[in-house]
């Protein structure tokens, strides 16, 4: 009896230690898989605050609210069982699944970069979401949230990729401590971003000096804030969407763009204490041109499709759905100190 006792609980502390190295290996592989997702969740939180900018400042965080649950949702309940039946029966179509999100991000960040140097104004179709009653709000909400929802590809085909060899157990948990530690992350973001001016509008009318010129700063310094993130997510898509590309052509046989840049990546690499970090920037920099050169090309052939299309981008490269917010309302500006 009491050598069945014991060996019960030799049973329980294997399992415990099997337990204990599962949640290792689940920690560990949701880092590495939401690390290589990171360009994704850059763009993904530079976007999101266009659709509530110019809203009644007290429904912002309650649209944002929307959003996340939305994204939550998205992840979980359509994408994460979709990529686990395709991870289960036909693993054989990732790498182009993964390889269309990559062409994705590189005819996005293209499509910036050249409305930028033609001196458009890309960001023109992002019309401010105007509070004006629970029709409009639903529609910049379900605006957003489809936005989200090809970002949320993007992002768990990615990081799926990155935890392949995983169990399918192991993999979905991955996958869902990603979803939720990168909605978190962007919505966190997001929240912060769109109420910092409110807050720069508080301190300014305190009586402190200090305050005032925290508060001011803050509210001038928001716009060349989000410039600055919508500026490195489009270098993130770029590097991320042209590094995809070139590990596909690679694993599919094509080893040209991959050897070149590791051989330009061999004589930095050696240098004393940074090389590492120029190796890295090579390989960052390569894919970023490589990235802007496929999706300049996707855009070439692309581009004058959505033109004729019915459920192309309207004018000027941007969705229908900003267009009828814009035409709905053009509203009251947030507050200015």
């Amino acid at each position: 009896m009491s050598g069945g006792l014991v060996a019960l609980l030799d049973d329980v502390a294997a399992l415990a230690r099997i337990a204990a190295a599962s949640v290792d290996d689940v920690a560990a592989g949701a880092a590495k898989a939401g690390a290589k997702a990171a360009g994704v969740v850059i763009d993904d939180a530079a976007v999101t605050p266009q659709y509530v900018s110019g809203s009644d400042p007290s429904r912002e965080l309650p649209m944002i609210k929307k959003i996340f649950w939305g994204s939550i949702r998205n992840k979980l309940l359509i994408i994460l069982p979709a990529l686990l039946l395709i991870s289960a029966f036909v693993p054989g179509i990732i790498p182009f699944i993964l390889m269309l999100g990559g062409t994705y991000l590189c005819y996005e960040g293209a499509e910036k970069v050249w409305h930028k140097l033609r001196g458009g104004h890309e960001e023109d179709g992002d019309a401010p979401a105007v509070d004006r009653g629970h029709d409009a709000e639903a529609k910049v909400v379900k605006g957003a949230i489809t936005t989200d929802f090809i970002l949320s590809c993007e992002i768990m085909v990615i990081s799926m990729n990155e935890v392949a060899a995983e169990s399918i157990w192991v993999r979905a948990f991955i996958l869902v401590m990603v979803a939720f530690a990168i909605t978190v992350l962007v919505y966190g973001a997001v929240a912060l971003i769109v109420k910092m001016d409110d807050i720069g509008v508080h301190l300014a009318a305190k009586d402190s000096p200090r305050a005032k010129r925290l508060g001011h700063l803050l509210v001038r310094g928001m716009p060349a804030v989000l410039t600055t993130i919508t500026l490195v997510g489009t270098i993130a898509m770029l590097w991320v969407g042209g590094h995809i590309m070139v590990q596909g052509a690679h694993d599919l046989g094509w080893h040209a763009p991959y050897d070149l840049i590791h051989a330009l990546e061999h004589p930095v690499a050696g240098v004393a204490v940074v090389g590492g970090f120029l190796a890295w920037l090579v390989d960052t920099l390569c894919s970023a041109v490589i990235g802007l050169a496929w999706g300049l090309v996707i855009l070439a052939v692309v581009g004058p499709l959505l033109k004729v299309l019915p459920f192309g981008k309207a004018k000027g490269g941007h969705d229908e759905h900003a267009e009828t917010i814009r035409a709905e309302a053009p509203g009251p500006e947030k507050h200015d100190a």
